[in-house]
């Protein structure tokens, strides 16, 4: 949901993340990982270590039980693997699949395994591994992405290579949630203590985690598929932003991940860096409470939303574009609704007053992590249309149990990360407070329609109404900024802080 780790999604049946139906039947490719970026020069060292700077580090490796970007983000086609995955455009491809077919009425879906696929522990992966993991996400609520798995009717495996999950009615997101956290497969009967541990089938596999410090995963040598083509990866979590470059500067990493675009020139004026710019599902959300006064009158709502100058905001926060509406751009349903709220601020001001607030004190509660630049032009922008806004800054533990859980909030802001995430505005008890039945039954003929064309068309229309009620401001889409030393090649541009597929990431000898 956010880019944390402890966060516990209850809206996950969005799709998460974001991802066809009718008869189909895909065949395999040969490697999922990503086309590599020309960057580097030179032979590959297929014994190198490739040092890679994090910001968020899990609070622990149990990604079965445990929600948040931060395990997806490394644990996801490195070490644990599903029947499908995404690439870095969200498109679903096969993994340890072969092959599916969706029956014409979205009902059911038949897998083909792989051959020859074995866990790092050495047992052979069947589909009664398959079947297993997955009755226990549809049938445990403790295990993630139970939600997604409400409408499957039967999960079976008819031989020791197929796998066939029925479901209660069409699922538009079913085969998209298989490629997240949902859909990875485990071992069945494995006592792997898994918050500290691992067992899966990807091609690295954990070696250590020096907590606070550091994770280091190896080559897994037996690999089923293509090898990875480094020898290890040591993943750095670095929290501030300054120290990150520092020790991308000092040759402490070979990757820095989420540059602060008001640090780039640091790296760039060095000539030693390549700086890349990728796409994401982030969603910088200023949330309004649509359930508390005064936020539940729409003229407020939208006087605030007019009064945002969102081109200069996004330039003041340095990357990333402009986003008038809850899908991104990479997601299906995807329109431009700038039309909706220009940068008005005269007519903001008179909504307030037509509203009966000429002079407004209001709140923000933002977690403390957030960088101060967003809430700063916020803070400007209302001045000049009347509206006083107070900065709460809160440690992370007390946003969730304030304004997640208990909904005591008036304006909020996180980046909401996951792909595909609509649903949340169809659940009037998330924490927005927005409650309209005609988003809800859009989103439900959405999810229902086997064709995915006219499931897009339906998710537009619904999030056209949820940007006209002006149920949130979407400040912008988020850009992932990631420096690269000159010797590293195929390292994921778009949609890295929900996964990075390693497998395909050369490093030149030094």
């Amino acid at each position: 949901m956010f880019s944390f780790t402890r966060a516990r999604q209850s809206g996950r049946v969005a799709a998460i993340a974001l991802i066809a139906t009718g008869a189909l039947v895909l065949s395999a490719c040969s490697s999922n990982a990503p086309e590599a970026t020309p960057t580097a020069t030179g032979a590959p060292d297929p014994d190198a270590t490739l040092s890679v700077g994090l910001v968020l580090e899990p609070t622990n490796l149990d990604i079965r039980h445990t929600s948040g970007a931060a395990l997806e983000q490394i644990l996801v086609d490195n070490i644990y693997e599903g029947l499908v995955t995404r690439t870095q455009d969200n498109e679903i491809v096969e993994r340890l699949a072969s092959a599916y077919e969706i029956s014409p009425d979205g009902l059911t879906y038949t897998f083909t395994l792989n051959d020859d696929i074995t866990f790092h522990d050495g047992s052979e992966l069947t589909s009664a591994d398959v079947v297993a993991s997955y009755k226990a996400v549809q049938s445990d609520a403790a295990v993630q992405g139970n939600a997604q798995f409400a409408g499957v009717d039967s999960i079976d495996a008819p031989d020791a290579t197929t796998v066939v999950i029925t479901l209660t009615e069409p699922d538009q997101n079913f085969l998209f949630a298989l490629t997240g956290p949902a859909g990875l497969v485990f071992a069945k009967g494995d006592k792997t203590d898994l918050k500290t541990a691992e067992n899966g089938t990807g091609p690295f596999v954990l070696d250590r985690w020096t907590k606070g410090s550091s994770i280091t995963f190896d080559r897994f040598d037996e690999y089923w598929g293509e090898q990875a083509t480094v020898a290890e990866v040591v993943f750095h979590y670095i929290p501030d932003f300054t120290a990150g470059v520092n020790a991308a500067l000092d040759g402490t990493l070979d990757v820095l991940t989420a540059v602060d675009p008001n640090l780039v020139p640091q790296l760039e004026e060095t000539g030693e860096f390549v700086i890349t710019t990728g796409r994401t599902t982030d969603k910088a959300t200023l949330a309004f409470n649509n359930a508390q006064a005064p936020l539940d009158d729409v003229k407020v709502r939208e006087a605030l939303r007019l009064a945002i100058d969102h081109d200069a905001l996004v330039q003041a926060v340095g990357a990333g574009q402009t986003m008038f509406g809850p899908i991104p751009e990479l997601d299906p349903g995807y329109e431009d609704l700038s039309d909706v709220a220009p940068y008005d601020p005269s007519r903001a001001r008179e909504l307030l007053a037509e509203a009966g607030h000429e002079e407004l004190d209001l709140t923000l509660t933002i977690p403390s992590f957030y960088g101060t630049t967003a809430a700063q032009v916020l803070i400007s922008d209302f001045a000049k249309v009347g509206v006083s806004l107070e900065v709460k800054r809160v440690e992370f533990a007390t946003w969730l149990e304030d304004v997640y859980t208990n909904h005591d909030y008036e304006l909020s802001f996180v980046l909401h990360v996951e792909p595909r995430d609509f649903g949340n505005w169809a659940n009037p008890d998330y924490y927005f407070g927005y409650d309209n039945a005609e988003v809800q039954d859009l989103y439900t003929q959405a999810l229902t329609e086997t064709d995915a064309e006219r499931s897009a068309e339906l998710l537009a229309e619904a999030a056209r109404l949820v940007s006209e009620d002006h149920a949130a401001d979407w400040l912008y889409n988020g850009a992932t900024l990631t420096a690269l030393l000159p010797g590293v090649s195929g390292f994921p541009e778009d949609s890295i802080n929900s996964r990075i597929d390693l497998a395909g990431v050369t490093k030149t000898a030094d």
